[in-house]
């Protein structure tokens, strides 16, 4: 079985039969699945082999970018622009229409960005995205010595303003807004929690753990994190990614065969969840569709 219930509600999203099937692998290390609704693609990242790959049901793997900064998280702008998170660079980059970059976020009080992870944009065009040292370590990134002696939480301002929100976590990992972008959920890995924290404006408010991630085999620390069209949240977790009601109740965990990095709900209904999960990519239907991408 595939769905591992913990809670009666998990069965209104998933289907008895619903099981999780590989697409795609031989990857070293997939991150940062991101679906484009109206292109009808999916973009991923796997990092040690600096690469980043696009695949659709009709065509399977392709190359999207490759050299990419050891690219991690992704997510579009309210323009469909790609927004980009790069290890290697240790920037925020958007991929204009004609297929330049440029560079969103880099440094912060004059110093180097550790290597930003995970992004996502609120619909007034604001970007969020976290800040971890995972791209200064081997395998990952590029080994070289940290310039900031934390690891924050950001906000790009739609004007471009960079703005340090919060610089209290471990190592600040996923993160998603909820529903009504009144709240923004951040997972701090070594932890092994979830904190919410109130969104006003340009400002966080609060902080407080809202869950934990713990409760199941496996190593594996909370990573990719998103939220469905009825407000349930996604996150990484051991054994796969639990699904957590909007009281913050488990409801249960979808178990995959391989440690999952992130995921992204795609193809036309939005009811395929697509799993990035250390070599291979992976495909589970659901009953209720995620949120378009833009």
């Amino acid at each position: 079985m595939s769905i591992d219930v913990h809670d009666p509600r998990m069965r209104a999203i998933f289907s008895d039969g619903a099981a999780v099937e590989q697409l795609a692998t031989g990857f070293d290390f997939t991150e940062g699945p991101v679906w484009h609704p109206t292109g009808r693609f999916l973009i991923f990242s796997d990092m040690p082999d600096d690469h980043m790959r696009r695949w659709t049901p009709a065509e399977g793997i392709s190359t999207f970018r490759k050299p990419c900064n050891m690219a991690n998280g992704n997510a579009y702008d309210r323009e469909g622009r790609l927004v980009t998170c790069e290890h290697a660079s240790s920037r925020v980059t958007r991929t204009e229409p004609d297929g330049t970059i440029t560079t969103l976020a880099s440094h912060h009080d004059g110093k180097e960005l550790n290597s930003p992870n995970d992004i996502v944009v609120r619909s007034d065009g604001t970007i969020f995205f976290t800040d971890p040292d995972f791209g200064r370590r081997k395998y990952f990134g590029v080994p070289r010595e940290k310039e900031l002696d934390f690891r924050g939480v950001y906000l790009i301002a739609p004007g471009g303003a960079l703005r340090l929100l919060v610089d209290d976590f471990d190592q600040p990992n996923g993160l998603c807004l909820s529903l009504d972008e009144r709240q923004l959920f951040v997972n701090d890995s070594p932890r092994r929690h979830i904190r919410m924290f109130e969104v006003d404006g340009e400002t966080l408010i609060g902080g407080a753990v809202w869950a934990e991630t713990g409760g199941a085999e496996g190593e594996r620390t909370p990573d990719g994190m998103k939220i469905d069209s009825t407000g349930n949240l996604f996150c990484v977790g051991p054994g796969g990614i639990h699904v957590f009601g909007d009281d913050a109740t488990r409801l249960g965990i979808i178990k995959v065969p391989e440690n999952v990095a992130n995921f992204a709900w795609g193809e036309d209904d939005l009811k395929s969840l697509l799993i990035t999960a250390s070599t291979s990519l992976y495909r589970i239907r659901v009953e209720v569709p995620g949120l378009p991408a833009f």
